[in-house]
């Protein structure tokens, strides 16, 4: 299947191509002319929710939004193994996180298990569908290819006896994989998925809803038009893989007795490059410990995303722009950041904070004296005012802020030169103190009492400013930098457990930061001034001992592509 990168310079949202068929649809003579549009969103509960399932969310509720109608969320509970209610809740949290609702119109798979049980009855009382004891093994064996067809020995089972069987299988008498129950479509088929599909399979693994009151359960593409037809949902809207799945999706519609005929269209899925995407190996990094959870903030699930300060506006924006496509695109993690960037910008209270620090000496300040300048909350947003910092004869400022002998176009601090203090004053460096090792240990300075608030009466040009904390008020932060999680770009090409990037997280410990940064609240944006965009740890940080995730950096590496 062709691929493409998605930009905002080569957006696919300019034509919905699901939106055309649905209108095509309501309009007079269509297949649903009258009838309110209703969607469904139908996760398995079997993991937390993805930035893929964002573009999925965002696709389902978003374009019932747009007629007007209904989405529903449904949880696809017809696989206990995986299945779990802590997902279940998680899953729920991500939606209304995201800004959606689904009213009342909560449901599960399972609520439909005794329906199913009756319509596959029926499929077998009319000849449609018959118990088959191929192992999974013999399954794969007889199934054919191009040229050939697949084969059953058990086909032409009398439909009372498959009936009895099945009868029995739901009673338990059978253990895993010895009996399923097949759909007598066309052994011939090209399309391998009509070729007698698995309908029920058996499982005594106990549901995390029912218990053991079932041990036999529908196949997805059993149960899934079932659900909507029985919730009244007229699109159901699916990811391209299940594109192929679409006839026996029609077939289940048509053959089985329903209450609505829903549609399917699919749409391409997200990808997006140094990451991945399949929950099982998602699972994989949580369970093997590579990762401290599922809201481990360099994951690409919603959670994670969330704890590292990503915001739901940013992400709708990016599923917006990205648009709805028919053909699998691959999306730069750089226009993820680009368009958190976008959002954070008019958003993020502005502080200084200083990672790798060392100190700064104004060797003519007062000993005794301090003063407090004003800084800005938001440049972008004036209304915000400003906020006091406090200024002494010691502060902190960036150890890379310092050289003793410059490399050119250097023009931060070295001997004889002159840089701006945010805020403060114009100061010249005069020189550094080392230790044994030959490593600077005090940078010195004297500042221009004339140039407060940074000016500069005489006009002379200073080409350089540099953040500071002073060093009296400063509270002790750890900081937590991120980045992509896999060291290529197509991690799932080959072994994706082989592709970690090593330095995908680097945590900062002794970072000199503003005091009232200590309180900062979970969730706040924060731009620490030429570092990027941070926000506090919703798990680890407190007053005590405050922790900052970096969301992003400043350098916005897409804009130049």
């Amino acid at each position: 299947m062709n691929s493409k990168t998605v930009s905002p310079e080569n957006p696919e949202g300019s034509g919905n191509f699901i939106h055309t068929m649905i209108e095509e649809d309501l309009a007079p003579g269509g297949r649903f002319e009258g009838q309110a549009v209703h969607t469904r969103f139908p996760p398995e509960p079997n993991g937390y929710l993805h930035i893929g399932h964002a573009k999925a969310i965002c696709v389902d509720f978003g374009t019932a939004e747009k007629f007007g109608g209904l989405c529903n969320l449904r949880m696809d509970d017809t696989n206990p193994t995986k299945e779990n209610v802590e997902y279940v809740d998680a899953i729920k949290r991500d939606i209304k996180w995201l800004g959606f609702s689904w009213g009342d119109r909560f449901h599960y798979a399972s609520d439909y298990f005794p329906k199913m049980y009756a319509l596959a009855e029926d499929l077998i009382r009319c000849g449609l569908a018959y118990v088959c004891e191929l192992t999974p093994e013999q399954l794969h064996e007889y199934r054919g290819d191009l040229t050939h067809p697949a084969r059953s020995p058990y086909r032409d089972r009398p439909a009372e006896e498959s009936l009895d069987l099945f009868h029995r299988m739901k009673a338990g008498e059978f253990e895993d994989g010895r009996m399923t129950l097949r759909a007598k479509i066309d052994l011939a088929s090209g399309n391998f998925n009509l070729r007698d599909p698995v309908l029920y399979r058996i499982n005594h693994m106990p549901h995390h809803r029912t218990g053991t009151t079932w041990c036999i359960y529908p196949m997805y593409d059993f149960a899934h038009p079932i659900e909507d037809a029985l919730e009244g949902i007229t699109h159901s809207l699916c990811s391209l893989e299940f594109e192929d799945h679409r006839p026996l999706y029609d077939w289940v519609i048509s053959h089985v007795n329903l209450p609505s005929k829903p549609r399917q269209i699919e749409f391409a899925r997200l990808n997006i490059n140094n990451t991945v995407m399949s929950k099982r190996k998602l699972r994989d990094l949580v369970e093997k410990g590579i990762v401290s959870g599922w809201d481990d903030p360099r994951m690409p699930t919603l959670c994670g995303l969330r704890r590292r300060g990503y915001t739901p506006a940013s992400i709708r924006n990016f599923c917006e722009r990205i648009g709805v496509a028919k053909v699998n695109s691959t999306v730069d993690s750089a226009f993820l950041e680009h368009c958190l960037r976008e959002d954070l910008n008019g958003k993020a209270r502005r502080a200084m904070a200083i990672l790798n620090p060392i100190k700064l000496v104004l060797t003519n300040y007062p000993a005794d004296k301090t003063e407090t300048f004003q800084l800005e909350n938001n440049p972008e947003k004036p209304e915000d005012g400003t906020h006091p910092v406090s200024f002494s004869r010691e502060l902190w400022i960036e150890r890379g802020d310092f050289m003793e002998v410059p490399v050119k176009k250097y023009f931060r601090l070295f001997p004889g030169n002159e840089v701006r203090l945010k805020a403060a004053y114009i100061i010249k460096c005069t020189g550094c103190e080392k230790d044994a090792d030959g490593n600077v240990t005090t940078v010195y300075a004297e500042y221009d009492p004339s140039t407060r608030g940074g000016n500069t009466p005489d006009g002379r040009k200073v080409r350089s400013t540099v953040s500071w904390v002073d060093a009296r008020a400063a509270a002790e932060a750890e900081i937590r930098l991120y980045d992509c999680l896999f060291a290529v770009p197509d991690p799932e090409a080959g072994n994706y457990l082989d592709e970690l990037n090593p330095d995908s997280l680097k945590v900062l410990k002794g970072c000199k930061v503003e005091p009232w940064l200590t309180e900062a609240k979970v969730g706040e944006p924060l731009q620490f001034l030429r570092q990027g965009y941070f926000c506090a740890d919703c798990r680890d940080s407190s007053p005590e001992h405050p922790v900052f995730n970096r969301s992003v950096s400043l350098k916005d590496s897409f804009k130049k592509k």
